[in-house]
Formats: C-alpha cells, structure tokens, sequence
C-alpha cells in the first residue's frame, strides 16, 4: 500500500519560478545569486501559508549547488542537490524557534556556527517563529547576526515582524511576502487536479481559494480534504458541504425577494438556513458580503475587485442591474448595524428578522427615518 503524501508537501515548490504569488521576492533573490551580493542575513515575514519557508530552503538549496542552472536553478544531480533532497544535508540547519527559544539553544546553534561547511560552500541556518525568541535569546544571537563567518547565512522566517526586536530587524534583508490572490490559487489547484487527473468545477476552486484567505498552504489542505470526501470531480455543493458554508444561492434569493417586497420568502430563508445548522451571524455577514459585490459589479472600472467565477460574476451583474444603487448602500448600512449589535442581542433570530424585514421594504423606503438605526439615519441623498 502506498503512502499517501498531502498536497501541500507533493507539489512543494522546488524552483522559484514554481513560487505562486511572490515574484517581487523570487526576483530579488536571484538577482542576489547572479550579481554575487548576497547578505549574510534574511527576514521573510508574512501570512502563514505563502511561501516563507519554502523560499528559504529553495535558497539553501541553490546556493550549495555544485553546479546551478543559469546560477539560479538546483542541477538536483550533484552531491548537495541530492543530500537536500534526502534531508540529509550537512549544511542547512533548520530550528523551529517555537520549542527551541531559550538562550541554550541558541548557544547551540552559535557552536555549530563557529566549524566551517564540511562539503560545499556555505552553511544556511533557518530559523522558522523567529518571534518566539525570548529576549534573551535574542540578546544572545545578536553578535553572530551581525558579524558571522563568510560561509554563514541566516534566514529567519516569522508571521509576526511586529515582536521582532528592533536590533535584529536592523541587522537583516527584510522580505515582506503577500498573501496571495485568489486568482493564483485557483490556477494551481486547477494545476493540481490535472496532475492528480480529477475533474473541479471553477466554483469549487473559487471557492477553495477564499476560504484559504491568501494561504496556498491552507488552499491546498482544504483540497485533500474535499477530494478525499469527493469522487473524480470535485463540485461547488462538495466543497459548501465539507466545509460547512453557506451557498451563494440563499443570498440571490434573499435579494431576489427583497427586489419583490416578498416579506413571506424573506422569513422562510433565513428559517432554512437555521434548519440546515447556520447560525444567523454568518449569514448577515455573508449577505452583506454579498451586497458590496452588487455594489461592486455596478462599474465596469470596478470589476477587477469581483474574486468570483466567471458564470458567478454574469449572475451578479444581472441582479446589480435590478437593485438601484441607493437600495444597495441603504441594505448594507441595515446590515452592518446589524452585525455590531447582533452579539448583543438576546433572541439573535429576531434581531436577524427584523433587520431583513426593513430590507424587504427598503426598495419603497430606503430613506425614512423608521429604517436608520438610531443616531445615524440614511439620508434622502443617497437614492
């Protein structure tokens, strides 16, 4: 029986062409190699899930190769490509500062420092949490940060720059990573089933994708857990359904009826999605998500900021031509209002009804006074 192996690690980039979402940083370091101007000292900080890491052991990897592509690629022939391949390599040390954050270990690290690289020509340290550091232990690594041997580079990895102490920060190449763009994701998850010759509806990727909030790494691990639940094709409903998510359609339909003053079907929606196991806070943010995208899909200047499909986005268009804009920003307004005073809310059913119910006869009355929450009316302006 063969291992299985998740995605996250089987398709790890290895090259930093195969980097998704972070070519300002992929760029920069191979004009270092080229060039010759490496530092001695690196901070890759950023979202979990995008490529901190894996840049930092790519870099590893090229910098000991005996004989690197274009200076910039692994050969993954010579001795030290395959010692890496192996996790056998003398060379590149890895800590994670998360257990390992007291002054000794860092000691430790500092003899290992002082013996130059027994094969190859330069030893990497990556050091992964690097803001779970004591301050000590930051004290203690400040010295050999600063002024180590020819052969040695560090790369500290964080997701939080901000508890870094500043003395460190000052002593390193900072490389902020993004998260990365829904868009990307989709492209390699669509990648990904090809290799692993499955079938994906766009809406299921699409989906996938926000949900990782920028993480390729959390795409990824959604994936397996969706095509391991999923046959050959992974669909929309596979993927709302593992995940447990409210489905676009209650949305259309919530707005369709209050385009139709169709109080009855307003109430009958928000109870099945409390049948079905939602709670009511998801849904006021949902929909309001939902509106900001009518808001969105009425400017062709501001399509660009739609993270949907393309057969998802022509649904949006066609109902923003329905909805006046001034019903739009009087609904999300209702909404907003909604969500802040929800937590406080004894029967949150009743609150959530009530504040639909004045979006179902918002289209006749945007503008009244009974409609605005108290304080802050929705000015006449607005229509």
């Amino acid at each position: 029986m063969s291992k299985f192996v998740v995605s996250a690690r089987k398709y790890r980039p290895v090259r930093f062409e195969d980097v998704i979402g972070q070519n300002h940083i992929a760029r920069t370091l191979q004009n270092a190699i080229q060039t010759d101007q490496l530092a001695h000292a690196f901070l890759f900080c950023g979202p979990r899930g995008v490529g901190k890491t894996t840049c930092a052991r790519i870099l590893a990897k090229v910098i000991n190769c005996e004989n690197p592509v274009n200076k910039v690629e692994p050969c993954n022939e010579c001795s030290s490509c395959k010692s890496f391949n192996e996790n056998a390599s003398f060379n590149i040390f890895e800590l994670d500062a998360a257990s390992n954050n007291s002054v000794e270990h860092i000691r430790t690290l500092i003899e290992q420092v002082r013996y130059q690289p027994q094969h190859g020509s330069h030893k990497v340290f990556i050091i992964d949490e690097v803001h779970m550091l004591s301050t000590q232990a930051f004290n203690a690594f400040l010295k050999t940060l600063e002024e180590p041997p020819p052969y040695a580079i560090f790369i500290l990895a964080t997701t939080e720059k901000h508890k870094i102490i500043p003395t460190i920060l000052s002593r390193c190449q900072i490389f902020d990573f993004k998260r990365i763009q829904p868009s990307d994701i989709v492209l390699q998850l669509d990648k990904i089933c090809k290799e692993e010759h499955r079938e994906a509806e766009p809406e299921a990727l699409h989906q996938i994708a926000v949900k990782a909030d920028g993480g390729m790494r959390d795409a990824l691990s959604i994936f397996d857990k969706v095509a391991g639940a999923s046959g050959d094709t992974i669909t929309y409903k596979d993927v709302i359904s593992n995940l447990n998510i409210l489905d676009y359609e209650y949305y259309f339909r919530m707005v369709d009826a209050f385009l139709k003053v169709d109080l009855p079907s307003v109430l009958n929606i928000i109870d099945e999605v409390v049948r079905n196991g939602f709670d009511t806070e998801s849904f006021v943010q949902g929909l309001a998500e939902h509106f900001r995208e009518l808001l969105v899909a009425k400017d062709v200047n501001t399509i660009g900021l739609m993270e949907v499909s393309e057969a998802v986005k022509q649904r949006y268009f066609n109902q923003a031509s329905l909805a006046e804009e001034g019903l739009v920003l009087t609904a999300l307004q209702i909404l907003n209002t909604c969500d802040l005073t929800l937590g406080r809310a004894a029967n949150k059913r009743l609150h959530t009804e009530i504040a639909l119910s004045k979006l179902c006869y918002a289209k006749q009355a945007y503008a009244a006074d009974f409609f605005a929450p108290q304080g802050d009316g929705v000015k006449k302006k607005m229509m």
